[in-house]
């Protein structure tokens, strides 16, 4: 069987192939937003004059944290926003969508369409007006807290996918803000650190995701980030703000601040910032009247972020009320086409990365236990932390997921196999009856603390002791960071071997641990933080000294430590039901506490979860991890140890029902990497760079603060501001393996099926308006199913330049096709190249440029794996 099907790369239209999802029931749209036109911009006119300077001024704050305000003397009403973009946060329960990373997995446009306009009617039974997302910086590193919500690596993958997302919102009558503008790639210090670029990089990498919202998606509105950008915060930043989004893309909508963002009035409002979120901290009447009078702001300036404000509202509909029907706030929609897409967006987006010996799908003649570990087996874990996490109305986890599907078919075992960041702290202190030591405890029952009323440890300190570190009870610290608090103890071990030392401590409280003398655990003062471990070896019956130098951002102490033997980690009934069940699932990863917007994630696992699936995997030979995180995990001490691995990210409500379609062959498994999964931290091009410079003895000796502050950078109190400079160029991710012939542990674009796919018959053309100046090509090929089973794969388009001027990348994604076969099903695919697929951003002509010559192009379905490759002159 053969078809026939095209795509445009420049704007993938997905609706010509079939998604199952399509021929269920969906939501009616609503129309979308009206066109501008000269009668909008005379009701503009006519409201702006019925307002004074100070209405104005009032009008571009916010007002009770999720609101714009509103102004009766205009005829302009209150208009109510959302967090999102992983489903209507703010406003109660609602459905949890997969986190963005799962939905760029997919690599579905059609898909993002789906979900927005899903999410989209969640909004407007809601009453909301505006919603948060999608969010689509780009994922630089594993480390930053909230790649979950993005949209992975690439550019034009996260540009395609957020247009149609922002499409399905808007055209339920809802305001889609796309975020964060720009070069939010880590939660570190945020609202302190520069992130440092050449305007290359920033145009190549960090800005089209944006571009593609804004010229393919029409978004209504932008969000500017917290950090800033070459040294100027981006809510006052006239290069990002005004030369690029006002005039090089012609950008009309409203900018509005991430929320607490801004950072001066004047700066702001000449910056290009419309409107400062959640209120007018800054952009006041107060502040920028005389700003006004003496001439540092214009009226005009004012009237046009007024404008902006206004033309938006009535292009949706927000005045006339024309989407009355949709905006009913009484309603709090349990939405049935939400479960589907989220179902859906679960099934596509769960990538398969190993699977030796064909383990999956589960040949269910011969499964007769499934053993369900780990703790993000259950309870479930939608999402990740922070303004994205919505409470779903009723999540499915994967051990539930998977015992209903299985059920009367299959015994599930359950158990979560390590022991809760509680336990670990609550436990470190056993005490029998008589009050002796009962096995690992403190020695003399006790842990000497010592306040000090200056953050240096200097003087005379306030002493007690306690039994334990957990929190509290501790002594209250004053004023916040002017005190210090050091806890010292004896631990004695009752085996010999490696013992894990767990600390968690809250907000931007700094510590430092030292065992027997030696630093072990440094965290630095930062916005936030997840917990952290180290393994120390200790001898059975010899005492280790403990001592934990802690800086609070509090005026009490935050701040929990626990010890056991790493062989204890993992429970005895783990282990048993792991060696007596025919296949074991470990489901590991973090959860809302440990990967959060902000603060930044370890790069390992938390504690025990690689005991754990060495453990299962030494007891089991049939062990399947899966992983639930936005990103890449370290996996080097199981992974060849264990003959199954998923990539589930965060799947949303519906994850545990899509696992056990994907695990039971019901379901093919669909996703493809987003992101390249380097073989170690040390291998991303990023490492070296990802964190600012330390400071020098200079900049300390003139700094006031304590050495906490220099265990990393004070958010509260910054000596200078962080510089990180973006030392990869445009050889971020899959650009730089490729271009330097390195291989990751798992390239871009990955992903395994239960089928097989061949690609053939590439063919380029010239189209129909090719010219020298505007160069556009059409690339077409067949796919073929040449399994046994039906499938998805996702054929690819990456093209070089290597006759350019500049040093290039050898591969850059193009184009891409989501494309479903049955058994000996060949599709022909037709993908289209623009002008922009051939050019690199050329600093001296300050413009797109495309250098003549020979260009390649691939075909294939990763970077690394594509067959087909075809040159191409272009003049």
């Amino acid at each position: 069987m053969r078809r026939s099907f095209s795509l445009v790369a420049a704007y993938l239209v997905c609706a010509l192939y079939a998604l199952p999802l399509a021929a269920q029931s969906s939501s009616p749209e609503l129309h979308g937003p009206a066109p501008d036109s000269p009668a909008i911009e005379h009701q503009i006119d006519t409201m702006i004059a019925k307002m004074s300077l100070e209405q104005k001024l009032d009008l571009i704050g916010g007002v009770d944290s999720m609101f714009i305000r509103a102004e009766p003397s205009a005829g302009f009403p209150r208009l109510k926003m959302s967090d999102g973009p992983e489903g209507v946060r703010t406003w109660g329960p609602d459905t949890a969508y997969a986190g963005g990373i799962a939905l760029a997995a997919s690599w579905d446009p059609e898909l993002a369409h789906q979900m927005g306009v899903s999410i989209g009617d969640d909004a407007g039974a809601r009453g909301v007006n505006f919603l948060l997302g999608p969010g689509v910086n780009i994922y630089r590193a594993a480390p930053d807290g909230r790649n979950f919500e993005f949209l992975g690596e690439d550019p034009f993958l996260a540009g395609q996918i957020a247009a149609q997302y922002i499409l399905g919102v808007q055209s339920q009558g809802v305001i889609a803000t796309v975020k964060h503008f720009d070069a939010n790639n880590e939660e570190f210090n945020r609202h302190n650190l520069s992130a440092d670029m050449d305007e290359r990089t920033l145009r190549e990498i960090y800005l089209p995701a944006f571009e593609a919202a804004v010229k393919q998606g029409h978004v209504g509105a932008i969000m500017d980030s917290y950090n800033l950008v070459n040294g100027v915060h981006a809510t006052e930043n006239k290069h990002l703000n005004i030369d690029i989004l006002r005039k090089d893309w012609h950008f009309h909508g409203i900018l509005m601040s991430d929320w607490d963002a801004t950072y001066s009035a004047v700066g702001a409002a000449n910056g290009g910032l419309d409107l400062e979120m959640p209120s007018g901290r800054f952009m006041n009447p107060e502040n920028l009247t005389p700003a006004v009078q003496s001439g540092q702001v214009s009226v005009t300036t004012i009237d046009q972020k007024v404008r902006r404000i206004f033309r938006e509202a009535i292009r949706f509909g927000f005045v006339t009320n024309d989407n009355a029907d949709q905006l009913e706030p009484s309603i709090a929609k349990y939405s049935q086409l939400g479960r589907r897409v989220a179902l859906q967006e679960a099934l596509e987006s769960i990538t398969l990365l190993k699977n030796d010996d064909h383990l999956l799908p589960l040949d269910m003649a011969k499964v007769h236990t499934i053993a369900v570990l780990g703790p993000d087996a259950w309870p479930a874990v939608p999402g990740g932390g922070g303004s994205s996490q919505v409470e779903a109305y009723s999540p499915v986890s994967f051990m539930t997921g998977i015992s209903d599907a299985f059920a009367g078919k299959v015994k599930v075992l359950y158990a979560r196999g390590l022991p809760t960041e509680d336990d670990m702290f609550q436990q470190t202190n056993f005490y029998n009856s008589s009050g002796q030591p009962d096995r690992n405890t403190w020695m003399g029952q006790e842990v000497k603390v010592e306040s000090f009323d200056n953050p240096n440890f200097q003087g005379t300190p306030r002493v007690f002791h306690v039994s334990h570190i957990l929190a509290y009870p501790g002594p209250s610290m004053g004023k916040p960071s002017e005190h210090s608090v050091r806890y010292t103890a004896q631990y004695q071990p009752t085996t010999t071997g490696d013992y894990l030392f767990l600390v968690h401590a809250d907000g931007g409280d700094a510590y430092k641990l030292m065992v027997n003398g030696k630093t072990v655990l440094v965290q630095p003062s930062r916005e936030g933080q997840g917990p952290l471990y180290a393994e120390v070896p200790l001898t059975a019956g010899q005492l280790a000294s403990v001592q934990l130098d802690y800086w609070t951002q509090s005026t009490y102490p935050r701040i929990s430590l626990g010890i056991r033997a790493v062989s204890d980690l993992v429970t005895p009934e783990a282990k048993r039901i792991a060696a007596m069940a025919d296949v074991a699932v470990v489901s590991v990863g973090y959860d809302p506490t440990e990967e959060s917007e902000g603060f930044d994630r370890t790069y390992v696992l938390p504690f025990g979860q690689d005991q754990l699936i060495e453990s299962v995997a030494h007891a089991n030979p049939h062990t399947i991890v899966t992983i639930t995180a936005g990103g890449n995990v370290d996996m080097h001490r199981w992974l060849t140890d264990v003959p199954v691995l998923l990539h589930n990210w965060y799947p949303g409500q519906e994850g545990g029902r899509a696992l056990a379609e994907i695990l039971s062959g019901e379901h093919d498994p669909e996703g493809h990497l987003p992101i390249s999964l380097a073989k170690s931290w040390e291998q991303n091009p990023v490492h070296d760079s990802y964190y600012p410079a330390p400071p020098t003895a200079a900049e300390k000796a003139k700094c006031p603060y304590s050495e906490g502050v220099f265990l990393g950078y004070d958010y509260y109190h910054p000596c200078r501001t962080p510089h990180v400079t973006y030392s990869e160029g445009v050889f971020l991710g899959y650009r730089y393996y490729t271009t330097n012939d390195i291989q990751p542990l798992f390239p871009f674009g990955f992903g395994l099926s239960y089928t097989t796919f061949s690609f053939s018959h590439i063919a380029i053309a010239p189209s129909a308006d090719n010219s020298a100046a505007s160069p556009a090509y059409t690339v077409s090929f067949d796919v073929t199913n040449t399994g046994s089973r039906k499938g998805a794969d996702v054929a690819q388009l990456y093209v070089g330049d290597p006759s350019a001027k500049v040093k290039r990348p050898t591969k850059e994604l193009k184009g891409f096709a989501k494309v479903r076969l049955a058994p000996g099903e060949t599709k022909h695919v037709t993908l289209a190249l623009d002008r922009r697929s051939f050019a690199y951003w050329s600093d001296a002509k300050n413009n797109w440029q495309v250098d003549p010559g020979r260009f390649v192009v691939y075909i294939g379905d990763s970077s690394e794996h594509t067959p087909l490759t075809q040159d191409l002159q272009v003049p």
